[in-house]
């Protein structure tokens, strides 16, 4: 059809830890997926894998982006730009790694290199069996040695020691390289991974461990733009935490406002956060204060005091919670921290009838496809006015069905969300008491029970965990107009 259904896989080292939902029908997908992975300390590489979902036969691999730890790391704020894909051949993906110990002793003449390479794990199965035969072959200073083939296994143990005659005029560039390689009886052999070191790091003393293998250096230059390019936002944030005394001050620090409400709003470290934080760093502030006083039995009095002081700043009631402030944006988080198994229950029965169903929905005569609206009926083609109307009384039921769900859920509205809720309207009928503003007290809730927690999850079910998958685009179209 002149198009792909792109998804990404997600690789730490050699370990798949996380897939995006398929963007159906695109060369140009957005996914817009956030994905927080806990990586071991000493992880070599992150590298996400573009592929091609088919419904019959397997997947076709569109291409990768490969990040080192060390590129990752040296950028403090994080990576965010396009990164052309780099072809992908399954042959040379490597994977595992290999135990070894090299030591060169310090006198003697020759000075001999020893290389004992005692076993590998997970290797990358190279036969049809899911297995490989493997074996090692060392290089260093001119000669090659090659250690025992070990049939049928992903787990070699070999054992052996290859030694290696040093010239001294080379001792300081030489570079000891070890490849492993899967033995084929027919054909040429298939290459499993490598590892190189430089001598002049082996001989102040042994190196002994674990060495992930890598791939040979990669011919991604001769390809660039060639295969489309991948846009991603990574950073890496390596957290000390310390013990739980540690973080009393800032605690109370940030608490008092709330148990010791007497004092001016304008010093307290609530009101300072809000000031100096920008816009793009506000979602992170909110999520983190939420879970602190979460922690603290708090959250209800936080929202609470947030939203008064805004409250007080607001003098059109028309413009209360728009912005993404400090308050509108903790209220968001609270809900889905407290929330999320409420949002599912309202909406999943209904979402999933309207997954399963694929209506044509459409109400703009610009966008409509009157040759598959003919499907909603057996007497030939439509007109506009009948897709419309068809499209108007299929909404409507879906949206009946979803107010229904959402008005009948009262009781099983988490009870902090009902309290916050009470506090709310309660502020908001002190803050604007005249008769002309009596629905202050009610959009004041709406505007966060809907705006930012039902219509979202409707819109997209996939980041509300609602769903495994985005919707396809005749689903994501009716999503957006119920969201509407």
């Amino acid at each position: 059809s002149g198009s792909s259904d792109p998804y990404c896989v997600v690789k730490v080292d050699n370990e798949v830890v996380a897939r995006t939902a398929t963007v159906w029908k695109s060369l140009n997908p957005f996914w817009g997926e956030e994905i927080t992975l806990l990586l071991p300390r000493g992880f070599h590489s992150l590298t996400i894998y573009v592929l091609d979902e088919d419904v019959i036969g397997e997947d076709d691999v569109i291409g990768k982006v490969s990040l080192s730890h060390q590129q990752i790391s040296a950028q403090p704020r994080g990576i965010d730009s396009w990164l052309s894909l780099a072809p992908v051949n399954p042959d040379q993906e490597v994977q595992g790694e290999i135990y070894l110990e090299l030591r060169v002793p310090e006198q003697g003449h020759p000075r001999v290199l020893r290389c004992h390479l005692i076993q590998a794990r997970d290797l990358a199965p190279r036969d049809p069996s899911g297995t490989s035969d493997p074996f090692a072959r060392v290089s260093c200073c001119g000669h090659t040695l090659e250690t025992a083939v070990i049939k049928k296994t992903r787990f070699p143990y070999w054992d052996e020691v290859l030694e290696f005659e040093l010239p001294e005029e080379e001792l300081g560039e030489a570079v000891l390289s070890v490849e492993l390689w899967d033995w084929d009886m027919v054909g040429k052999n298939d290459f499993l991974g490598r590892v190189e070191f430089p001598l002049d790091t082996v001989c102040p003393g042994p190196t002994r461990g674990w060495f992930q293998l890598l791939p040979f250096p990669s011919t991604a230059e001769d390809h660039r733009g060639q295969l489309g390019a991948l846009r991603v936002a990574v950073r890496l944030v390596e957290d000390t935490v310390l013990p739980p005394h540690h973080y009393h001050p800032l605690i109370q620090l940030l608490t008092e406002p709330i148990l010791c409400p007497g004092q001016p709003p304008e010093g307290t470290a609530l009101a300072v956060l809000e000031e100096v934080t920008s816009g793009e760093s506000r979602q992170d502030v909110a999520t983190k204060l939420v879970k602190i006083f979460l922690g603290q039995g708090l959250a209800v009095p936080l929202l609470d005091y947030l939203t008064t002081h805004e409250l007080a700043r607001t003098n059109d009631p028309n413009t209360l919670f728009r912005s993404n402030s400090l308050a509108s944006k903790s209220m968001e988080q609270f809900m889905k921290l407290v929330g999320l198994h409420y949002l599912h229950k309202v909406l999943k029965p209904v979402l999933s009838r309207i997954f399963e169903e694929k209506k044509y929905v459409e109400l703009d005569p610009s966008k409509m496809e009157l040759s598959r609206a003919r499907r909603i009926s057996f007497k030939g083609s439509l007109s506009e006015a009948q897709v419309r109307n068809s499209s108007l009384e299929l909404l409507k039921g879906y949206l009946g069905d979803i107010t229904d769900a959402i008005v009948g859920s009262v009781d099983e509205c988490p009870l902090p969300m009902r309290v916050a809720f009470k506090q709310l309207r309660r502020r908001a009928e002190e803050r604007f008491p005249l008769a002309q503003h009596e629905e202050v007290r009610y959009f004041s809730i709406s505007g966060f029970l809907f705006l930012r927690f039902f219509a979202p999850a409707v819109l997209s079910p996939k980041l509300f965990g609602l769903r495994e998958q985005h919707a396809e685009p005749r689903t994501g179209r009716t999503l957006l107009l119920l969201a509407k």
